[in-house]
C-alpha cells in the first residue's frame, strides 16, 4: 500500500531524512488515528519556485470535513499545514517542512451559480478555465487570466491575488471576491463578506476568534502613526498590480475608517495573503461580460526595449484591453520548441521586443481604425518598425507564445537560467522608462544580462536576470540583486511584487520596503489570525534569507551520467531534467486540449504529471550515490505510469522529453534487476511474429483461442480483457513482390521508398498493401528498401542498447539512397517518426550526419501526400467528388513529432470529404502499455476521457480513422468499430480508371 489513511484521507507519507519532523516521531503521533500501516514513497518539490524545502506528507481533502480533520490533527501535532493548488507559484509560497494540502485533486465543485445576479461561488480547487468554460453560456466570464489560466485553481488565485494579460480592464482576483469562507486555525468557520461600519463593530464585539481578529485591524488601523506609514511607505495606490505583504491599506479605505463608500471585506485581505492567515474552503466570485466580440492584436516590433517602453505609453492612449511585451530572447528561445515554432508566424525580422496590443470593440472596422491611428502616433516618433494586425483564429496562437514564456524560458541550454527572482515589481507605467533606466545600469554595473516579458501596460515587467544558482557567487549576487532592486522599487514608489506573491523569495524584503511601524502591524496581524504559526509559517512575516535551501546546493557539480542516447544538447541527462520549469503545464486537463499528461489528466494525480517525473530523474540521479544512479524502485514507480507519447517533448514549453529519459532509465535499471520476461517479450515481438508468419494459422489459433489465449496471457500479464492481435494471413514482404511488379507505374510522377515496419510486415499487411496501390495507381513508382525493424518495440520498452544496434545498421543501409528527390515513406507512424526522434541521438558518431539527413527526409504516408498535394503533383481531380464525413484521431508521436495538419490535408483532398479532428490527445493504448494488466484501467479510462464518446456520437455513415496500430486495436477494443489507416481511405477515394 501507498499510502496511509489519516482520519479517512488518503495521505503519501514522504521518506525525506532532512526534516525536522522525523518520519519514527511521525509515525508514532498518527498510530492511533490511522486507519492502516505506514509504508514511505518519495515525492519531491514539484512547484515553480527556486526552493527544495520538503513537505513531510501530501494530502488530498475531497471536502471541508476532511480540511478539519486535517487542520485538528495538524494543531495537535504542532505540524504545519501547507495549503497547495496547483503549485505553479514562483516564490515559493507552496514549498515548507509541513503537511502540504493538496485541494486540486477533489474540490473543485461549482457550488452555486447564479448568472442573473452576476456571481458564482466555487470550491477552492476549480481550474480558472474550467470556470469560464462552464458560465460561457450565459456570456459571463471571471476576469483575471494568469498565464497559467488552464490550471490555476481559484484558490491559489486567491492566495496570490493574481492578475494575468488583461488586468488593464479587469484587475485583480481580490477586484472579483466577494466572499470567502474559511476554516480559521482555532478550527472555526468563519464567512468573509462586505460590511458596514455596524457590522464591523458588531463582529469586533464577538468574543470568538473572528472577533478578535475584527478587533486587532480596527486598533491597527485606528492609529494615526499606522496612517501616516500606509501613506508614506506602501505602493502608490495608482499601481494596478501591488501585492507587497498584507492588504492592510485596501481595508482603511473603506466605509468602516470613513475613507470611501466601499464595505470592509476581509476576503480583500486574504486575497494576497498567501495562505498564512486561514483555510479556504469556498470563494464567491462575481462574473463579468464576455469581452466585446470582435477583437484583433497589433504586434509592434521595435528595435530597442527603450522603444518598446514608450510605444506602451502611446498605445495605453488608445484604451487597449491589454499589453504585453516578449524580448527576442523569449523570440529566439521559442524557435527551439515545435509547438511555439509554429506560433511565430507574425514576427517580422529580429525585433529586440514586441508589444503585444489587444484591442477589443464591438467591430473590427474600429478596431482597425484605432490601429491605424495608434501607427501613424508611434510612426510620428519613431516608434516600431512593423505593425502586423492579428485577427480571427491567429490571436490565440499569438498568446499562446506569451503564455509559453516561462517554460520556454527554459529551454536556454547550460546552467545559466533566467531566474524568478526580481520578476513582478510594479511601478506606474508613466515611470515604467526611467525605473528601467535605473534598471539597466544596475544590470549593467554587474555585468548580467536580463530577459523581459510581460505586463507592460500596467507596468509590471517579468524581469529575469541569467544566473547559475549552482555557483555560490552567483548565489550571492542573486540576494544582491534582489536587495538592490527592492531599493529601485522603492524608490519609485512601486511594489516589489506585483501578481507573484512574497513567498519565500520576497518576504525577507517586506521590512524594508514598508518599514518597522507597517511591519510590526503584520507581524500582530498574524499572530492574532495564527497564534501557532499553524497556516504556511515564513511566508510574508519571519521569512528566512531568499538564497536558502534553493533547489542546487551551490557548489556541487552537476553529475555527470553515462548514457547510450546523446542527451550533449541539454549538457546530459541531469541537465535534460532540470529544464523543467515546474510551470504546470502538464497538470492542464483533457477538457483544456491538447495530450500532456494522459496520465495525470485521468488520474489528478500529481505524481502522474511530466513535472513530478522530471524533478524525481534530478533529485535521484544527483543523489543516488550508487555506481548505477539509475538503480532506485522509487524511479521506477513513478516512471511507471508515463506512457512514453511523447507529448512532453512539444507541448512543455521547456521541451522536457520525460519518454526520451524514461527509455535511458529503463536501460539501466535493468542492468542492475534483469530484464522481465514480458519486457523482453515484447522488445522481441517482431522476432516471434517473423517465425509465427511462417504458419500464421497456428499462431492465431493460440492467440485467439478461449482457454490458450487467457494461459498466455496470464503469464505474460496481459490484462484478460485485451484481444491479442493477430498475424495478416501472408506477411507484408511476401505480398510486395507480386504487387509492386504487377504495378509500377508506365509514366512516373516521383520515386519513394516505402517502409516496411514491423508492424506493417505481421499485423496490418492490408494497410501497407493498400499504400502501394495508392502510390501506384498516382503513378509513383514504390521501392521497398532493405532494412531490419524499425526498433520501435526496443525503445519502447527501454532496451535501447540493442535498439541502437538497429538503428545503425538502417541508417547504413539507407543514408546513400533516400533524398529529397526520392524519400523514406512510412505507414505506421511510431516506426517512421523513430527516424526523426530518436534516430539521431542513438546514431553512432560516424553516423550522426547521416542520421540528421535521414530525418529531413522521412515522411509519415500523409507528410508526404500533403507534399505532394502542395507541389500539385496530386489534386482533388484524382479523387471521388462522393461525400464523406471522417472522424480522425491522431497518433501521440505523430502529434509530438510531426503535427496533424498534414492528415487533414490529405483526408480532405477529396472534394466532398469533410474531416473533423478528435480532440481526444493520447488514446491510452501506447504501444504495449494498454495491454499490460497493472495499466488496462489508466488505459480505459484515458480513453474514455474524449476519445471513446467521440466516437460513439459518429453516425454509422461516418468513418474513423487513425494512423497508429495500437490506437486502431484501442478504439476497436474500447468501443467495438473498426478503424481505417488513412492510406486505406484514400485508396477508395481514387477515381476509378
Amino acid at each position: 500500500m501507498d499510502f496511509l489513511i489519516l482520519n479517512g484521507i488518503k495521505t503519501y507519507i514522504l521518506a525525506i531524512s532532512n526534516t525536522q519532523y522525523p518520519f519514527e516521531t511521525l509515525k508514532n503521533s498518527i498510530k492511533g488515528e490511522c486507519a492502516d500501516d505506514i509504508t514511505y514513497r518519495r515525492l519531491y518539490a514539484t512547484d515553480a519556485s527556486a526552493y527544495r524545502e520538503m513537505p513531510v506528507a501530501v494530502v488530498w481533502p475531497k471536502d471541508k470535513q476532511d480540511i478539519h480533520a486535517v487542520i485538528d490533527f495538524c494543531r495537535k501535532h504542532k505540524l504545519p499545514v501547507i495549503p497547495r493548488g496547483a503549485g505553479t507559484s514562483l516564490a515559493g509560497q507552496v514549498v515548507g517542512n509541513g503537511l502540504v494540502v493538496d485541494i486540486s485533486r477533489h474540490m473543485k465543485s461549482i457550488i452555486e451559480y447564479r448568472p442573473e445576479e452576476k456571481w458564482i461561488k466555487v470550491e477552492p480547487g476549480v481550474v480558472r478555465d474550467e470556470l469560464n468554460a462552464f458560465t460561457a453560456a450565459d456570456d459571463l466570464f471571471f476576469g483575471p487570466e494568469t498565464s497559467t489560466s488552464n490550471r490555476a485553481n481559484i484558490a491559489g488565485m486567491v492566495g496570490n491575488n493574481s492578475c494575468g494579460a488583461r488586468s488593464l480592464i479587469y484587475g485583480s482576483t481580490r477586484d472579483h471576491c466577494l466572499e470567502i469562507d474559511a476554516i480559521l486555525s482555532d478550527g472555526s468557520e468563519v464567512t468573509f463578506k462586505p460590511l458596514t461600519p455596524d457590522e464591523f463593530n458588531s463582529k469586533c464585539n464577538q468574543q470568538n476568534k473572528e472577533g478578535e481578529i475584527y478587533r486587532q485591524l480596527k486598533t491597527a488601523l485606528s492609529d494615526k502613526l499606522v496612517q501616516q506609514k500606509m501613506q508614506a511607505q506602501l505602493p502608490d495606490p495608482a499601481i494596478k498590480r501591488r501585492n507587497t505583504g498584507y492588504a492592510i491599506d485596501v481595508l482603511f479605505n473603506t466605509s468602516v475608517f470613513g475613507k470611501s463608500d466601499k464595505p470592509l471585506n476581509l476576503s480583500s485581505l486574504i486575497c494576497g495573503s498567501e495562505g498564512t492567515l486561514a483555510f479556504i474552503t469556498a470563494v464567491k466570485l462575481n462574473l463579468e461580460p464576455l469581452p466585446p466580440a470582435q477583437n484583433a492584436l497589433v504586434c509592434v516590433h521595435t528595435h530597442s526595449l527603450d522603444e518598446a517602453f514608450r510605444a506602451n505609453l502611446i498605445a495605453l492612449k488608445y484604451k487597449p484591453s491589454s499589453i504585453e511585451l516578449m524580448d527576442d530572447q523569449i523570440l529566439e528561445l521559442s524557435k527551439h520548441n515545435r509547438e511555439q515554432e509554429k506560433n511565430r508566424f507574425f514576427v517580422k525580422g529580429n525585433p529586440k521586443a514586441i508589444l503585444i496590443v489587444e484591442f477589443a470593440r464591438d467591430t473590427m472596422e474600429e478596431i482597425e481604425t484605432l490601429a491605424e491611428n495608434m501607427k501613424k502616433d508611434m510612426g510620428q516618433q519613431g516608434l516600431g518598425y512593423s505593425f502586423p494586425v492579428i485577427k480571427g483564429d491567429d490571436t490565440k496562437r499569438v498568446w499562446d507564445l506569451r503564455k509559453a514564456g516561462l517554460g520556454i524560458l527554459y529551454n536556454m541550454p547550460g546552467d545559466t537560467k533566467p531566474v524568478p527572482v526580481i520578476e513582478d515589481t510594479a511601478v506606474k507605467p508613466e515611470v515604467l522608462p526611467d525605473y528601467m533606466a535605473d534598471f539597466s545600469k544596475l544590470i549593467d554595473k554587474h555585468q548580467l544580462k536580463c530577459i523581459y516579458y510581460a505586463h507592460i501596460d500596467t507596468g509590471e515587467l517579468h524581469l529575469r536576470p541569467l544566473l547559475n544558482l549552482k555557483d555560490p557567487a552567483d548565489v550571492e549576487m542573486y540576494h544582491t540583486i534582489a536587495l538592490e532592486t527592492a531599493k529601485l522599487v522603492k524608490k519609485h514608489k512601486g511594489s516589489l511584487s506585483g501578481e507573484h506573491g512574497d513567498g519565500r523569495l520576497r518576504g525577507e524584503f517586506i521590512p524594508m520596503m514598508v518599514g518597522d511601524t507597517l511591519y510590526n502591524v503584520f507581524k500582530e496581524l498574524k499572530s492574532v489570525w495564527d497564534p501557532d504559526a499553524l497556516f504556511n509559517p515564513h511566508k510574508i512575516t519571519d521569512t528566512p534569507p531568499m538564497n536558502e535551501q534553493l533547489r542546487f546546493k551551490p557548489g556541487s557539480p552537476t553529475r555527470k551520467i553515462d548514457t547510450v542516447f546523446d542527451f550533449s544538447g541539454d549538457g546530459g541527462i541531469l541537465r535534460s531534467a532540470e529544464k523543467c520549469s515546474g510551470s504546470g503545464d502538464c497538470r492542464k486537463t483533457q477538457s483544456m486540449g491538447g495530450t500532456m499528461c494522459p496520465s495525470f489528466m485521468a488520474t489528478g494525480d500529481e505524481k502522474n504529471s511530466t513535472r513530478a517525473r522530471a524533478n524525481s530523474l534530478r533529485e535521484i540521479l544527483t543523489n543516488n550515490t550508487g555506481d548505477n544512479p539509475f538503480d532506485s524502485k522509487e524511479l521506477f514507480d513513478v516512471l511507471d505510469n508515463c506512457l512514453m507519447c511523447k507529448a512532453c517533448k512539444s507541448e512543455c514549453p521547456s521541451s522536457v522529453d520525460v519518454a526520451k529519459m524514461k527509455m535511458e532509465f529503463l536501460q539501466h535499471y535493468y542492468d542492475a534487476h534483469g530484464i522481465p520476461l514480458r519486457t523482453r517479450l515484447i522488445a522481441y515481438l517482431p522476432v516471434f511474429h517473423k517465425f509465427g508468419a511462417v504458419v500464421p494459422g497456428i499462431f492465431n489459433f493460440f492467440v485467439k483461442n478461449k482457454f490458450t489465449s487467457a494461459w498466455i496471457k496470464r503469464i505474460i500479464r496481459f490484462a484478460p480483457q485485451r484481444q491479442i492481435p493477430q498475424l495478416s494471413g501472408q506477411r507484408f514482404s511476401k505480398l510486395i513482390k507480386t504487387y509492386i511488379h504487377n504495378m509500377q507505374p508506365d509514366e512516373k510522377r516521383g520515386k519513394i521508398f516505402l517502409l516496411k515496419d514491423e508492424f506493417t510486415n505481421y499485423l496490418d499487411t492490408n494497410t501497407g498493401i493498400a499504400a502501394i496501390r495508392f502510390f501506384t495507381q498516382l503513378g509513383y513508382e514504390v521501392v521497398i528498401p532493405k532494412t531490419k525493424e524499425s526498433a520501435r518495440t526496443w525503445l519502447s520498452k527501454g532496451l535501447i542498447r540493442t535498439a541502437k544496434k538497429i538503428i545503425n545498421t538502417n541508417i547504413r543501409s539507407l543514408k546513400d539512397i533516400v533524398s529529397e528527390e526520392t524519400p523514406l515513406v512510412g505507414i505506421e507512424p511510431s516506426a517512421i517518426l523513430g527516424f526523426r526522434d530518436e534516430y539521431p541521438d542513438l546514431a553512432d558518431n560516424d553516423l550522426k550526419t547521416a542520421a540528421k539527413h535521414l530525418s529531413q527526409h522521412a515522411y509519415m504516408f500523409e507528410e508526404f501526400v500533403a507534399r505532394e498535394i502542395d507541389a500539385g503533383r496530386i489534386t482533388k481531380d484524382d479523387f471521388t467528388t462522393e461525400p464523406l464525413h471522417i472522424k480522425f484521431h491522431g497518433h501521440c508521436q505523430q502529434k509530438a513529432i510531426a503535427g496533424t495538419e498534414a492528415t487533414k490535408k490529405t483526408l480532405g483532398c477529396p472534394e466532398n470529404y469533410e474531416v473533423e479532428e478528435i480532440p481526444s490527445g493520447c488514446c491510452g493504448m501506447a504501444g504495449s502499455f494498454g495491454y499490460e494488466k497493472e495499466h488496462y484501467d489508466l488505459s480505459m479510462k484515458i480513453g474514455e476521457m474524449v476519445l471513446f464518446p467521440e466516437i460513439r456520437k459518429a453516425t454509422p455513415e461516418t468513418v474513423i480513422v487513425a494512423s497508429g496500430t495500437s490506437c486502431r486495436c484501442h478504439i476497436k477494443d474500447g468501443t467495438n468499430t473498426n478503424v481505417l489507416h488513412p492510406a486505406e481511405v484514400m485508396l477508395k477515394a481514387l477515381k476509378k480508371p
